[in-house]
């Protein structure tokens, strides 16, 4: 088999599988449910996954990458330091009035996912991600002036923190209220400019 072949059979088996999860909300997975769904054999699955906690980290990774990669482009689109931040923070909580990413994003919050023995890592490794970026943009606001008072590793820590807990108030919270994910991210934005000494908010 090829790379590319191989490649999009394994996308095939996580594709299936965020479909399945999202059609039972986060209540469970099933291998050969996934397969059904794939249109592809136990044989494939195990070229690709050991076990079906391998599938659900795979998930979780290749979800957490693409969120990652889509701020990290907006941040860098930005024309300051302060307009990155407010780009990364607005860009991050506006996924939970998407109905579409917003039922992802609930689906693997499921407890399977949760319990597997690598979860917690790969959350760890996520949320260390979004805190090396937030860090880089403060770094860059210091050196211009545009973010005089960043301390950028502890105020990066403080900032992904308070994202953190915007986002999952907003996720327990009515779907698809684009203006309440505006006003949390507004929120979010005025706290950290006011905190890092920026011009204005």
């Amino acid at each position: 088999m090829s790379v590319t072949a191989d490649t999009g059979e394994r996308s095939r088996i996580i594709d299936a599988a965020y479909q399945c999860l999202v059609d039972t909300d986060g209540g469970g997975l099933s291998v050969t449910g996934v397969l059904t769904a794939a249109g592809l054999s136990t044989r494939a699955f195990y070229r690709h996954f050991d076990s079906k906690d391998a599938l659900l980290l795979a998930m979780f990774r290749r979800a957490s990458d693409r969120v990652h990669a889509e701020l990290t482009v907006a941040a860098a689109a930005a024309a300051t330091p302060p307009e990155a931040l407010r780009a990364w923070i607005c860009g991050f909580l506006s996924l939970t009035a998407d109905r579409h990413r917003r039922r992802r994003v609930l689906a693997m919050s499921c407890g399977e996912l949760m319990g597997t023995a690598g979860y917690a890592a790969e959350r760890a490794r996520m949320t260390g991600a979004h805190h090396a970026a937030i860090a880089l943009i403060l770094e860059r606001g210091r050196a211009d002036g545009s973010l005089p008072w960043a301390d950028p590793d502890a105020d990066a820590r403080t900032i992904t923190a308070a994202l953190s807990a915007a986002f999952q108030e907003r996720m327990a919270q009515s779907p698809r209220d684009d203006a309440a994910a505006t006003r949390a991210a507004e929120q979010v934005t005025d706290f950290a400019f006011r905190a890092l000494g920026a011009a204005s908010a």
